[in-house]
């Protein structure tokens, strides 16, 4: 896989299916994976439900792919998006794809252009069907996604005692800080996130308040977290690890 600055993307939106005002954000977030080589948005464009979108395309340089609707109830767009993303699969200029929509009309596809070897990023609403999610290596939910580039995570940050309650994220961060571990328990952050990512392509620390992954292991209070220095001039690296449960007092 190519550095992530150097990573061709390719971003397909399903413009009848995703909302005009996340387009800001959606652009900053895949400028966190690679660089957008293609900017492509689908749907009826002679259709006023599309209006908004129409100066989204302009100021974000997205180039507009007119498909008519040929026959009342079925989705032509879902169609041209996946003959296209098929042709640009083909080409191999490409290091990955980032499909934007709820619609599970493009599981085949995400799961056909990850046998090619090459990563899927989905973005789309809470409500897209969990076969979607899970055939994308990341997923990406929009309602996180904050309006413009430098805003915080949108949604308010839950306490230590609400974290603690959600035993799935706690059981979810111990397996994986455990599979990751070194023999005292640490783990790095980056391997722990690989790891949880494979797990729950959906994972997101901001669906709990929190813009980074180490933020909300901090905030949860029930580890361990270390910021060592691989070598002079070079960034810290954070370690975490579950924190060992205290002795038991003897008795007498």
């Amino acid at each position: 896989m190519a550095n992530e600055t150097q990573t061709k993307l390719a971003v397909l939106i399903d413009a009848d299916n995703a909302q005009p005002g996340l387009a800001e954000g959606l652009l900053a977030e895949v400028a966190k994976y690679g660089t957008a080589h293609v900017k492509r948005a689908y749907g009826d464009w002679t259709s006023n439900h599309l209006k908004g979108w129409k100066e989204q395309l302009l100021t974000q340089s997205i180039q507009p792919i007119q498909q008519f609707g040929y026959t009342s109830g079925k989705n032509a767009t879902d169609s041209a998006m996946i003959i296209d993303a098929m042709d640009l699969l083909y080409s191999g200029r490409f290091d990955g794809f980032c499909i934007v929509s709820s619609d599970s009309d493009f599981t085949r596809l995400a799961a056909r252009i990850r046998e090619s070897g090459l990563i899927v990023y989905g973005f789309g609403e809470r409500k897209t069907p969990e076969p979607f999610v899970a055939a994308c290596d990341k997923f990406i939910y929009t309602e996180v996604l904050a309006a413009k580039p430098d805003e915080e995570a949108p949604l308010k940050p839950r306490s230590s005692a609400q974290l603690k309650q959600d035993s799935g994220l706690i059981n979810l961060l111990r397996n994986a800080i455990e599979a990751a571990s070194d023999e005292e328990g640490w783990a790095g952050l980056g391997g722990v996130g690989s790891i949880i990512t494979k797990q729950r392509p959906n994972f997101d620390p901001r669906s709990w308040g929190y813009g980074k992954l180490s933020e909300l292991i901090a905030a949860i209070d029930l580890f361990e977290l270390d910021r060592r220095s691989p070598g002079e001039g070079r960034p810290k690296a954070i370690y975490v690890r579950n924190k060992k449960k205290p002795a038991p007092r003897e008795s007498g």
